[in-house]
């Protein structure tokens, strides 16, 4: 009994290893994303703390103008974080596009593989039963001539 070939194995390996990099390029762009979010809630903390701080420690006009700056510069960045953000949102949503196609595609070929090696089972099962029918056959008329 010969083995199972499936005739497209070479595509199927082929598309498992795009599933893969597809995979890890979401995981990239999710991290990518997951770094953005934590340096804009970082941000938020520390625009809390400078407020908290601000009222406190103002002693001059010269300090106030340098708290405002910073506010200013801290403002500036959150905007800067937020777009960011978007993108990184956009590139995560068509990596995941991307990844589940892939993985379409490969669950395509794996139901043909499957369906193949069902069809091949069967039809090994058949041609064995036939062999041993034969055989059974061949043993009684051996019986029958030798009686």
């Amino acid at each position: 009994m010969r083995r199972f070939h499936f005739g497209l194995e070479k595509v199927l390996v082929l598309r498992k290893y795009r599933e893969q990099e597809l995979e890890i390029e979401l995981g990239r762009a999710i991290g990518a994303l997951t770094r953005i979010e934590q340096q804009i809630r970082d941000l938020a903390v520390e625009r809390v703390r400078i407020g908290d701080e601000h009222g406190r420690s103002v002693r001059d006009a010269a300090e106030m103008r340098a708290f405002d700056r910073y506010v200013q510069r801290l403002e500036f960045t959150r905007k800067r974080l937020l777009e960011d953000a978007a993108q990184a949102e956009r590139a995560v949503e068509e990596a995941r596009e991307a990844y589940l196609g892939a993985s379409r595609d490969r669950k395509v070929l794996d139901k043909v593989q499957e369906h193949q090696a069902t069809e091949y089972r069967r039809f090994q099962l058949a041609e064995e039963t036939k062999i041993l029918d034969e055989v059974g056959s061949s043993l009684v008329q051996r019986r029958n001539r030798s009686s």
